[in-house]
Formats: C-alpha cells, structure tokens, sequence
C-alpha cells in the first residue's frame, strides 16, 4: 500500500435516495458492503468526514431571512445524522466503529477529542467525523481538510459523481477537460470547485495531497490506496 493512513471524504447525497435527498440505508448499505471488507483486507486507518447534503446545506437560505450561522449549526447536526447511519450499517457488517463529532452531542457519539481519535485509528477502528469543523461558516471540505491536518492523515481522497477534476462541468460541456494533476495554486487560480479554497490552501500548507475520483466505482478507493494514478491528483 502507498497509504497506511487515510481521511475519505464523502459527500451527503450518496446516502440519499434517487433525488439525493433524505436517508436511504440500502444506499449506505452498498457503500458499507465495499468499505468493510476493505478494511478488513488492507489495514489502513481509516477516517471518514461526512457531508450532510441530502439532508440541509446551511448555504441552502442564502438570500432568505434565515441566519446564516442558524442554518450552519443545522447543517453541521444534520452531518451526525448520516454519522450514525453509516456508523450502524458498518456495525452491522462487524466492524468497530467510533463517532466523533466537533459539536457536543453526548448522548450519540463522542466529543472529536484528537489524541483520542488518533488512538482509535491506531486501535484498527474506523473514525467517522461528524459536526464539521464545529464553527459555522466552514464546508465539510474545509472541516476534511483539517481533519486530514489533525490525524496526519497521508491523503484525503473526495469522492465525486464524475472521474476527476475538470475544466468545466462534464455534464453540461462536451468540451470539458479533465486535469490528472494540478498543483493547489492551479485549483486557487483556476477557481476550481471540487473543493473550497479554505480546504485548499489548509492542504497546500501542510502538504496534504488531495486525490478527486469517481465514487461511482468504489473499487477506486482501493485502487488509490495501492498507488494507481486514478482520477485527478492536487498536490504541490
């Protein structure tokens, strides 16, 4: 393996149903079935962040009278939600899991303390975090980012619905062009959104590579994992 630690970034609507929205586990359930023996066969340490679009996006209310940070917190709550649901369909399957979440919610999951999430990835346990970075005004890509920071993860790996990184939206532009590798000013420049600039510049200075790939194909994962140039690769 090229990669012993890793932080897997996934997006929220991949556990909704058809329209993306809501919570569906047999949606989950396919992730987990690709996930668990995964890390059964690999070994890697394994962190995931979660994002919570299927659920709320505090952006959703810009140009509303609804506060910004109000809907931000509903947000990031909104990221324990699928926590737990990933957290429970992985149990299933027989892995040992740990919820950490940057907003206190005791009753469900744990406080993100770092040294304790260290510890748990050094005791083989997959660690989801939940909450965002625990402030509002930050995406999960940025609370991916710094997470990625905290654990000395080795790479974050985003997980998308197209191949990579490209030069306009491949859905909507035939002419589309995808990039196999850039550097973090590039993305910066290019104004590139596959993720924020906070998340970004974090990765740039702390020399976090960033590798987008298609979730599509769960094989990808492991793919990347083993060194294969899958995707589009960031880095400096």
């Amino acid at each position: 393996m090229q990669y012993k630690r890793v932080l897997l970034k996934l997006t929220g609507e991949l556990f909704g149903e058809k329209l993306k929205k809501g919570l569906d586990f047999k949606a989950i359930a396919k992730v987990v079935s690709y996930l668990h023996p995964l890390k059964e066969k690999t070994n890697i340490e394994l962190a995931i962040v979660v994002g919570a679009g299927n659920l709320f996006r505090g952006r959703d209310v810009i140009n509303t009278k609804v506060d910004r940070a109000t809907a931000d917190y509903i947000g990031m709550l909104a990221t324990v939600m699928n926590a737990l649901a990933l957290q429970e369909e992985l149990e299933r399957l027989g892995s040992t899991v740990r919820v950490m979440s940057s907003l206190i919610v005791q009753s469900v999951c744990e406080p993100f303390i770092r040294r304790r999430a260290v510890r748990h990835l050094e005791k083989g346990r997959i660690v989801i975090l939940a909450g965002g970075t625990g402030n509002p005004f930050f995406t999960t890509d940025s609370a991916a980012a710094l997470k990625a920071c905290e654990l000395s993860c080795e790479i974050i790996l985003k997980g998308t619905n197209v191949e990579g990184v490209y030069s306009s939206d491949p859905k909507k532009d035939a002419h589309a062009r995808m990039y196999r590798v850039l550097n973090y000013q590039e993305a910066l420049e290019k104004g590139l959104t596959v993720m924020d600039n906070t998340a970004f510049a974090l990765c740039q200075r702390e020399r976090i590579p960033i590798r987008v790939f298609n979730l599509d194909h769960l094989e990808n994962i492991e793919r990347i994992i083993n060194g294969e140039d899958v995707g589009t690769l960031i880095s400096n």
